[in-house]
């Protein structure tokens, strides 16, 4: 019986032996592509951790509290601060989310709830992913020739104007993406129960998909916070206090633009604070969706 077993236990020809090879090469393999991702992550995380470090280093150690609420500084001159440029980009980003969220979200339920399939949510949904990938500087141009050109200004109302239009798709895509997964059988429940498809809407499946929308709302706006272009067109810049919203209004990233440029240590030094203090708001604004995402589940 001894002898029958251990002959049972041996490869009987060529084809159980490499049936008997294959999950070794199966776990060198898999352990080679994960030393390949691990590479291809750490190449990407050296330049994204070596620019935060620069940025850190260089704008922690100027920053100081009073430059939140002090206007920037003549040429040449010390001092001041950005609290215009500041005040700007709150103001023109919470005007692009005024107008993208509420229209983002109300798109994102017409083609998953009442449109699902049809040839308008395909055609929405193209253009949506389409508008996502054209650079923002468009947006800017779109902007200017229909509202800067018509009121020959610069103003406030444009740069946030222009900000909605590079948010809208990110929501877009974001909420349908969020109302996708929720379970089908929670609509048939509600409906079921005497709730018709708006009620369903409001009352089940926005609010089971609340956090992922909320988790791209904050991601849009972390993005808005950070363009440059769209804001050159639409905003320009000023060194002074907002006075109108149908005035040019100063803004973080246009603020390092021009600073970065200029010949003078303060004003430089100044573009490093400001982009110290943009990163902050842009990594908060992620660590608090990711916190209210992680919350909700």
């Amino acid at each position: 019986m001894a002898a029958s077993n251990s002959t049972t236990l041996r490869p009987n020809g060529p084809r159980d032996m490499d049936l008997s090879r294959k999950p070794r090469w199966r776990s060198v393999f898999s352990r080679g592509m994960d030393v390949v991702v691990g590479l291809v992550t750490l190449a990407a995380l050296i330049p994204l951790v070596s620019v935060i470090y620069m940025v850190v280093r260089k704008g922690a150690g100027n920053f100081r509290w009073s430059m939140l609420w002090e206007l920037p500084p003549a040429a040449g001159m010390d001092g001041g601060g950005f609290g215009n440029a500041l005040v700007g980009t709150l103001l023109m980003v919470a005007i692009g989310a005024a107008v993208s969220v509420p229209t983002g979200i109300l798109t994102a339920i017409f083609l998953t709830e009442y449109s699902h399939g049809s040839k308008s949510a395909r055609l929405i949904r193209f253009c949506a992913k389409i508008l996502s990938g054209l650079p923002s500087i468009l947006a800017g141009v779109f902007i200017f020739a229909v509202l800067v050109v018509a009121t020959r200004s610069f103003s406030v109302l444009a740069g946030g104007l222009a900000l909605g239009i590079v948010m809208l798709p990110i929501i877009i895509l974001a909420t349908e993406e969020a109302l996708l997964r929720v379970p089908h059988f929670l609509r048939e429940a509600s409906l079921a129960l005497g709730a018709n498809r708006t009620q369903t809407v409001l009352h089940i499946t926005l609010p089971a998909a609340g956090s992922t929308i909320i988790t791209g709302v904050m991601l849009a706006v972390a993005r808005a916070a950070g363009e440059t272009a769209p804001i050159i067109f639409t905003a320009l810049f000023t060194s002074y206090w907002i006075s109108g919203l149908n005035q040019p209004a100063a803004s973080m990233a246009v603020l390092i633009y021009n600073f970065s440029g200029v010949p003078y240590d303060s004003m430089v030094n100044m573009a490093w604070t400001a982009s110290f203090v943009l990163i902050v708001i842009v990594l908060v604004t992620n660590i608090v969706s990711h916190l209210v995402a992680n919350r909700s589940k």
